[in-house]
């Protein structure tokens, strides 16, 4: 199924997402590519804030800001690769009996169903700046991932 597909689908029935996407059968480069989409997205969503600290700041360029935002965004791929490990161990700390493999799906899966949201939040920060409508959006992104990544935890342990 299509990327998009699946991001409208994940908002309504998150594990069968999840349960689709593992039974593909195991792909490294499968997993790797929603951590690439996930950063690429995180990159766009944070375009927005770039450009206005860039406008406010007045004296430095958006490029060294993006710069700095890719290169940032690059440097937690092994966080990310870590926080779905530790996850695991926990999980069969618990009695979980997925994989490694399936962790990692839940994890970045869940970071890409939650990139909607993070596209929203870099639009308000950027347009309207620090404000309540801010930090509402913030906090529905955080809760929204959590319950992705539970969800998603559970269907792969089970």
């Amino acid at each position: 199924m299509p990327l998009t597909t699946d991001l409208v689908e994940s908002w309504r029935r998150p594990r069968k997402v999840v349960r689709r996407h593992l039974d593909r059968g195991r792909s490294e480069p499968f997993a790797f590519s929603l951590l690439a989409v996930f950063l690429i997205l995180a990159f766009i969503a944070q375009w927005p804030v770039a450009q206005r600290a860039a406008f406010e700041d007045g004296n430095s360029p958006l490029a060294p800001r993006l710069l700095a935002i890719a290169l940032a965004l690059l440097a937690t791929i092994p966080l990310w690769y870590g926080l779905a490990a530790l996850s695991r161990v926990i999980a069969r700390a618990f009695g979980g009996r997925g994989t490694w493999y399936g962790t990692r799906i839940a994890l970045f899966w869940s970071l890409v169903a939650v990139t909607p949201v993070m596209l929203l939040q870099g639009m308000v920060a950027g347009m309207i700046g620090p404000s309540p409508g801010l930090t509402v959006v913030q906090v529905f992104a955080g809760l929204a991932f959590v319950v992705f990544w539970g969800l998603a935890l559970v269907e792969v342990e089970r």
